[in-house]
């Protein structure tokens, strides 16, 4: 198992085909199909009803005007048999009878036609109406039959009986009365197919519109979704890169710290070789030897990962502390998280390195006594306090050298203040400088 990863934080592995579905954007994707899916079943229907209305409403008008004409066609031939009858009987001449023979020839066949025309849907009232024309024009052509042929035999007298009484005007209007119901029928029928048409195209707008408005809305939510995507594509893409290049980064900041190790180990080597054949060189070379330690002590706590580019506080101290922590030598920390950046850990590093070895050499670790360092942020400022504790009278002393003009210079990089103080119990060393929250 890699560094970093421990084995309860590994995620779960989850199954793709069962639980995939279950990722929002799936459902998006689903949404938007289904709304483009009714979107088109919409049209089709929509389409579908619109021209089934408009077939209806034509097969009705081609019906309907076919009906008519072949009720005129009865209603023309009977006229024209009353019109050929009166005209015989007063000229008796038989060319008036032409008109009487044209309307006997063409009123059975018009009614044989009417009779196919309505025979497909027509209802009861129709199929009665048809039944009292049909009688009617036969009554009449019969009637007027009958008058022709007994003036043809000379028989005026009952002819012109025939012809003044009631009966043959009443057939006649019997059928005009049965021609005109039917033509109110079927202009009816017309009319609700119009009608129908008409309903159908109110409602092509509204549902148009509506359906304008679900492919608007479909056409927007697809189009934000691809965008999401291409986004989700772009970050992935981006965050790809940045890894690479953190990567990279990363191992070239390692070469370099390992390059700056190596340098130091180089000079702490150059100067402890200079001073092997001067004996009485010695304490400055050990000097010199612990403040470069120092320096790369300090190198090292500001090494971390990318992510991380700041120093811990209390690491630092930690880490000066470590090559003098004995059992005789205790010490105390207080105070809270707090990460430096790199540019103030050098310098206070160097500071914290002369506390401790001063401590070591010339304060409360010299006989067993004890180190306290605690510190504190407050409006923007670290106060950080070093005491030490002596379990005897000190001698405060000045303790005034190299050391002083190193903390002195440290508290100018710092741009804040290093205060010391000693007296018989030890020491008091306070260090403000700003800090960013």
């Amino acid at each position: 198992m890699p560094s970093g990863f421990p084995l309860d934080s590994v995620p779960e592995a989850k199954p793709e085909g069962r639980l995939s579905w279950l990722n929002p954007a799936n459902w998006s994707t689903l949404l938007l199909f289904f709304i483009i899916a009714a979107s088109l079943l919409g049209s089709i229907f929509l389409i579908y009803h619109t021209v089934e209305a408009e077939r209806q409403e034509r097969e009705q008008v081609q019906r309907t005007s076919e009906v008519l004409l072949e009720l005129r066609n009865v209603s023309r031939a009977a006229i024209n048999a009353e019109t050929g009858q009166r005209g015989y009987f007063i000229t008796l001449d038989r060319q008036y009878l032409t008109p009487y023979i044209m309307g006997r020839e063409s009123y059975l066949p018009a009614l044989d036609r009417l009779e196919k025309l309505l025979e497909p849907d027509s209802s009861e009232k129709q199929t009665k109406l048809f039944n009292q024309i049909k009688a009617d024009a036969n009554a009449k052509f019969a009637e007027v039959e009958g008058s022709v042929k007994m003036i043809s035999e000379g028989e005026l007298f009952a002819a012109k009986h025939g012809i003044l009484t009631d009966a043959g005007q009443q057939t006649m209007t019997n059928l005009r009365r049965h021609i005109r119901e039917m033509e109110h029928i079927e202009n009816r029928l017309l009319a609700n197919a119009a009608e129908q048409t008409a309903a159908t195209e109110a409602r092509v707008l509204p549902m148009l519109g509506g359906l304008f408005l679900l492919i608007l809305s479909a056409l927007i939510f697809g189009f934000n979704q691809t965008s999401r995507a291409v986004r989700a594509e772009a970050e992935a893409a981006n965050a790809a890169a940045l890894g690479q290049a953190r990567d990279r980064a990363d191992l070239l900041a390692r070469e370099l710290n390992h390059r700056v190790k190596n340098i130091f180990a180089v000079i702490l080597a150059i100067v402890r070789m200079s001073g092997r054949d001067v004996p009485e060189a010695k304490p400055v070379i050990e000097s010199i030897s612990e403040r470069i330690h120092a320096l790369l002590t300090a190198h090292e706590v500001t090494q971390g990962s990318l992510n991380k580019p700041l120093a811990e506080l209390e690491t630092l101290i930690e880490t000066s502390f470590a090559p003098y922590r004995s059992g005789d030598r205790s010490y105390s920390l207080d105070g809270p998280s707090v990460h430096l950046p790199a540019k103030q850990v050098t310098p206070l590093g160097l500071v914290l390195h002369e506390l401790t070895t001063n401590a070591v050499k010339y304060g409360a670790w010299t006989d067993g006594g004890k180190v306290t360092v605690s510190w504190r942020v407050s409006d923007g400022e670290l106060t950080l306090e070093w005491r030490e504790f002596c379990p005897e009278k000190c001698d405060p002393g000045t303790r005034e050298g190299f050391g002083s003009l190193l903390m002195a210079s440290a508290a100018r990089q710092l741009q804040g203040s290093i205060e010391r103080r000693f007296d018989d119990n030890g020491a008091s060393i306070d260090i403000v400088f700003p800090i960013a929250e």
